[in-house]
């Protein structure tokens, strides 16, 4: 299948996103959000830098001032996610999400990543035609990018990243349910996050997996399908099944309904929007009955962009002052698109995700595209990402 390359917005992701369930209420978020960022006691205790980004959400979000940088907004998304905190995780969130949103739009940092994807494994039973693991190159196990994470290893990463980082995912390169350990490594992440995020194509989701992912509370749940009929799914997703997948996803929703019906998680089918065959309102009504939320992301040619063109984008990539990725083995990168890891500032048992954060090779790259000479950097110099 062949899919327009075209420049793809970090910062506006969702193509099209549906909450299906309308229990959202934003003038009942904004009521929390208002009497917390008007807490005295609160903010006092803050330290300057967390102070200045609360002068801005009140500006944004209760004053509705203009101001020198980009406006956060309430989002139906983190509406949704706002009512699902306790009201003492409240501020701790949304200067955590103001990090996330905004820092990379003005490209400022501070010592950890508003956002740190961690890869469970890179192997992956699809094929999907949008994706690395088409390109063999990379999922053949003989070139060295196979593997899954030690349970040693992905403690150290969370032991670094507890109290530091608010916002982890689960997946990467691969479908991290395959992993060995990837229940034992759910719950040991149990508590420590304020958004743990984990993305499956649900095609190995079963019972004990089911509760592995709810008994570690896990905050959004992914379900990653580009189709509402069998024929496109399976033309995009290459050895998938969708008849397997809803059957599993309906079982997830049964054990959720029945043994946590409390559980503060959302669950959402994702898919990545490459056709004109997609119909977004037929996903919704195939999906809708089973999920919180239904989305389009847009397309990023994620998969070989070692072989693509030089193009002539300027921009910067805002995913350098975003997350950074932490593959199988513990090798950071800034970015998933360069799956061969060029770009790598080094490893978590040479170093710390702070020290990598800030290190001279991360440093290196987020200059030149600041000077707006990506194409001094491979693979950059061929990458749609902005």
């Amino acid at each position: 299948m062949k899919i327009e390359k075209k420049p793809y917005d970090k910062n506006k992701s969702f193509v099209n996103f549906r909450s299906i369930k309308r229990d959202e209420n934003y003038s009942d978020s904004i009521r929390k959000v208002k009497i917390i960022l008007y807490d005295k006691n609160k903010i006092k205790s803050l330290n300057n830098r967390e102070k200045i980004i609360v002068k801005y959400l009140k500006k944004d979000l209760i004053e509705n001032k203009k101001t020198d940088r980009p406006k956060f907004q309430l989002t139906p998304n983190i509406t949704k996610e706002i009512t699902l905190l306790e009201n003492k995780d409240i501020l701790r969130y949304l200067l955590h999400r103001y990090r996330y949103d905004i820092y990379p739009l003005i490209q400022k940092m501070d010592d950890y990543p508003p956002y740190l994807q961690i890869e469970p494994t890179s192997f992956c039973n699809f094929r999907c035609v949008f994706c690395f693991q088409s390109n063999k190159d990379f999922s053949k196990r003989s070139n060295g990018y196979m593997g899954h994470m030690k349970l040693n290893t992905f403690k150290r990463i969370i032991d670094q990243a507890e109290g530091n980082v608010e916002f982890i995912s689960l997946a990467s390169r691969g479908e991290p349910l395959i992993c060995r350990d990837i229940e034992k490594m759910l719950l040991y992440t149990r508590g420590k996050f304020l958004n743990l995020k984990i993305n499956t194509n649900a095609s190995i989701l079963n019972e004990r997996k089911a509760h592995a992912i709810l008994q570690s509370e896990v905050k959004t749940l992914v379900f990653s399908a580009d189709a509402a009929d069998k024929k496109l799914y399976s033309k995009l997703r290459v050895n998938g099944k969708l008849e397997k997948v809803i059957a599993n996803v309906q079982l997830f929703k049964k054990i959720k309904d029945k043994h946590y019906p409390n559980a503060k998680i959302i669950t959402r089918v994702s898919g990545v929007k490459v056709s004109k065959e997609q119909k977004f309102d037929d996903m919704q009504k195939f999906w809708g009955e089973l999920v919180d939320q239904v989305a389009f992301v847009d397309y990023c040619p994620w998969e070989n962009v070692y072989s693509s063109e030089i193009n002539t984008l300027k921009k910067p990539c805002s995913e350098l002052w975003r997350r950074m990725y932490v593959w199988w083995d513990g090798k950071t990168n800034p970015c998933e698109v360069d799956f061969k890891s060029e770009l790598t500032p080094g490893d978590i048992f040479k170093n710390n995700i702070s020290g990598l954060w800030k290190s001279m090779m991360y440093q290196r790259i987020r200059k030149k595209h600041l000077s707006k000479n990506r194409k001094s950097i491979e693979p950059c110099s061929r990458c749609y990402s902005i």
